[in-house]
């Protein structure tokens, strides 16, 4: 089935222990995006300037991803620049200019108004809200946030994820947005606003799903190959969405595949700069992880004569 994600196109400029790259292509949508390419067909809205690299324009074209929505601005491009030290989970922003997303004004064409499932990347709740007023009636609707959102735009946030099936957050933001360290507890209390299930990225150590009825803990991938973790949790969503997107199967059982299939997805991406590694990357490969995660997470139950 169809999914369309909606979210930011940027031009990063990152350091890293293992090197430093400047203008790579970057953004949350992105990174979503071509992750979910691999399972499902996508398409991508978000804002361009007219500095934006037509090469990156005819990577994502040679994906499937469908641009046709793609909003072509006047202007320059969002850019981020940050670091990361040793502690990869943690970056450290150095410059963020919004540009063109500034004035990004999300239109959906009516032919994508009816796609049955829909991903809000990382962007200003109230844009989430104006997307989600759009849209109709999707089979599957998910959104991921960030902690700039969490401080300045709390109250429109709670609205967004009252209307939203999943919403995505990392463990320091729903610690901080929920206002507790307990991360059960603050799942608890999302759950509780409405939406059917909360998924924690919680980066080297895995993820965490819960919805009313089950707790899931997706384990975290040895990773010998750790370069820039900068798109992590948004090639983690597209995986998830993607998938599910591909079976169309909303059952407990598949959710929870969809969640070793994003982190399959995140534990390919932070192997290179950018979008680089999952440029490279064939399906026997995604097959091949997905495996060695059910194989190194799997375990029996106890014999009667062992049991304590």
């Amino acid at each position: 089935m169809p999914l369309l994600i909606i979210g930011s196109i940027a031009l990063d400029s990152i350091k890293t222990p293992f090197g430093e790259k400047k203008e790579i292509l970057g953004g949350s949508a992105v990174y979503a995006s071509v992750a979910s390419s691999f399972f499902s067909p996508t398409a991508l809205i978000g804002p361009v300037g007219k500095d934006f690299p037509p090469e990156h324009l005819d990577f994502l074209k040679a994906r499937g991803i469908d641009l046709s929505a793609l909003h072509r601005m006047e202007g320059p491009t969002f850019r981020w620049g940050g670091y990361y030290e040793y502690d990869m989970n943690q970056a450290h922003t150095l410059e963020t200019k919004l540009n063109v997303l500034a004035q990004f004004d999300p239109k959906i064409p009516e032919a994508l108004t009816a796609s049955p499932y829909v991903f809000l990347a990382n962007l200003d709740p109230e844009l989430q809200l104006k997307i989600i007023s759009q849209i109709k009636r999707p089979k599957m609707l998910a959104a991921d946030t960030m902690n700039f959102w969490i401080e300045s735009k709390r109250d429109v946030l709670h609205e967004v994820i009252k209307k939203v099936d999943f919403i995505l957050m990392n463990d320091a933001e729903i610690r901080q947005f929920m206002e507790t360290p307990n991360l059960p507890l603050a799942a608890s209390r999302l759950l509780k606003l409405g939406c059917r299930g909360v998924i924690v990225k919680k980066g080297e150590h895995g993820a965490l799903l819960f919805t009313q009825e089950e707790h899931f803990s997706a384990p975290s991938y040895p990773q010998e190959m750790l370069c820039d973790p900068t798109g992590a949790g948004d090639s983690f969503a597209g995986g998830f969405m993607g998938y599910l997107a591909k079976t169309n199967d909303l059952s407990p059982e598949n959710i929870r595949k969809g969640v070793i299939i994003g982190s399959v997805m995140a534990s390919f991406n932070v192997e290179d700069f950018s979008l680089d590694r999952l440029k490279r990357l064939k399906h026997k490969e995604i097959m091949q992880r997905f495996e060695e995660f059910r194989r190194f997470s799997r375990f029996e139950a106890l014999l009667e004569e062992h049991a304590i």
